[in-house]
């Protein structure tokens, strides 16, 4: 495969440190979830790129499909705790198509092609818990 884009991201003092980016002047100030302070979270970041990248995917999917709709794609993540230190996420995505002929089942299918062509969805096949959901209005 060809690289087609590559960035570094580089975090000190983790979830209460800061956030930087080789390619880019943005610095985030990472705080922990519920801590009240001003700042992000890695959770709120991952949600942010797995909602554009899966957009991005399901126009891809569009294209190839040649269907008509307009979509907003929206990503819950959720960190869990198990017992002790024993972390994971789990994902819920949920898109509304608007502006198609498409019924609900037909979106749906070309929802589920995105998730097999997204990146960020490849990349957490089978190591956290993916739901996805779609609706049309």
């Amino acid at each position: 495969m060809k690289t087609l884009y590559s960035t570094k991201a580089t975090v000190t003092g983790g979830r209460a440190g800061s956030a930087s980016l080789s390619d880019n002047d943005l610095t985030i100030n990472m705080v922990p979830p519920g801590s009240g302070k001003e700042g992000n979270n890695p959770e709120q970041l991952f949600a942010m790129g797995y909602s554009a990248c899966f957009d991005g995917a399901l126009a891809a999917v569009k294209q190839m499909e040649k269907a008509k709709f307009d979509s907003t794609t929206s990503i819950e993540v959720d960190l869990l705790q198990g017992e002790g230190h024993d972390y994971k996420l789990a994902a819920k995505i949920h898109v509304i198509g608007e502006n198609t002929e498409l019924s609900a089942d037909e979106f749906q299918q070309l929802v589920e092609k995105a998730h097999q062509v997204c990146p960020y969805s490849k990349a957490t096949r089978g190591n956290i818990d993916v739901e996805v959901t779609s609706e049309v209005k």
